[in-house]
């Protein structure tokens, strides 16, 4: 039987990949940050079937201790200040998290069990102001926020000490991807329980930024698959994983709040724009300048080439599947409020 150990496993990603992890048969161990009330986060419905350590990415011991521990075949790093514009907000501990953290990490790895295998949740927030579309493994970074500054020392640490150590260390270049367990920070989920909310009578309009903003969408359980695939494989390496597909997030809007049947016609540009339905006159999207970035990233697009032809891996969830999956499971939640 593996051990596998995760970080970050009470978030979205971490909840998938404990599932799968379960499913296949491993032991798994997540580490938590100790906190007045315990909150297991997306993993209270399997928290009976996971070992829980209390440890911290900025605290180097805890870390030893957790591999000791578990003494993990794999360890894969979800762990971080995972919301961008929060990074502005907090930079120093966006840093001591997302790219100290995963120094941290390797360091423990290789004290404690150097044959372990490694896996980093790099981010497509690394590209920033794309030099190449798509995005590949091979394409010069140009992170536009702290995030992905930070995640960015993060992915090169991760090569550093698989080239320096012979650690086998692999980073997945993961473009965005949600589901129904994202935070309610996030744009997407934002958007899909203001659409539930805005339908059932419980809100009348949501506030957005750009609109014009494009991005690569997937699901999360396809990509922690991608993950796996990562350290089953015969050498370590980096991945892109994404759909190869963009859209805007004003299609995502249109998306969300079509799957409960309002249709939205948009008014003005920039941010006097406005999304009316169409069947009440109402406005039910506005744009607030505020949610604008100080640096934004227009657009990411992700070529999951390498990962398909290499991993075998695929995307199982469409776009349109994504959202209606979000929206239902919004919709289902605010009506247990009413």
């Amino acid at each position: 039987m593996k051990h596998a150990l995760i970080t970050g496993i009470t978030g979205q990603d971490g909840s998938y990949l404990a599932e799968l992890l379960l499913e296949k048969g491993y032991e798994v161990y997540g580490i938590m940050r100790r906190k007045s009330v315990v909150d297991y986060g997306n993993v209270e419905h399997i928290k009976d079937k996971i070992h829980f350590i209390y440890a911290d990415m900025t605290d180097p011991v805890s870390l030893i201790t957790a591999m000791k521990i578990s003494q993990a075949d794999e360890v894969y790093n979800l762990a971080a200040q995972s919301f961008v514009a929060t990074s502005w907000e907090q930079p120093l501990a966006t840093a001591n998290i997302d790219a100290l953290g995963v120094t941290n990490m390797l360091e423990a790895i290789r004290i404690v069990k150097p044959e372990a295998r490694f896996y980093q949740a790099s981010t497509s927030e690394m590209f920033g102001k794309v030099q190449a579309i798509p995005q590949s493994e091979t394409t010069p970074f140009y992170p536009r926020s702290p995030y992905g500054v930070a995640k960015l020392y993060g992915h090169w640490i991760t090569k550093n000490y698989r080239e320096s150590y012979d650690l086998f260390a692999c980073s997945g270049i993961l473009f965005n991807h949600e589901s129904e367990r994202r935070g309610k920070e996030f744009v997407t989920r934002k958007i899909t329980d203001a659409a539930a909310r805005i339908k059932l009578g419980k809100q009348e309009c949501v506030e957005l930024g750009n609109l014009s903003a494009k991005r690569d969408w997937g699901h999360s359980k396809d990509y922690v698959k991608a993950m796996w695939l990562m350290l089953q494989a015969d050498a370590p390496d980096d991945y892109v994983v994404a759909t190869g597909e963009t859209r805007t997030v004003r299609e995502f809007v249109e998306t969300a709040f079509r799957h409960l049947d309002i249709n939205i016609k948009w008014e003005g540009e920039g941010v006097d724009e406005k999304g009316i339905d169409e069947a009440t006159g109402k406005v039910v999207v506005r744009v607030n300048p505020q949610f604008f970035r100080p640096a934004e990233v227009e657009l990411l697009l992700g070529d999951p080439a390498k990962a398909e032809e290499k991993l075998g891996w695929k995307r199982e969830i469409s776009f349109s599947q994504l959202v209606e999956r979000m929206v239902k499971n919004d919709f289902d939640l605010v009506s247990k409020e009413m």
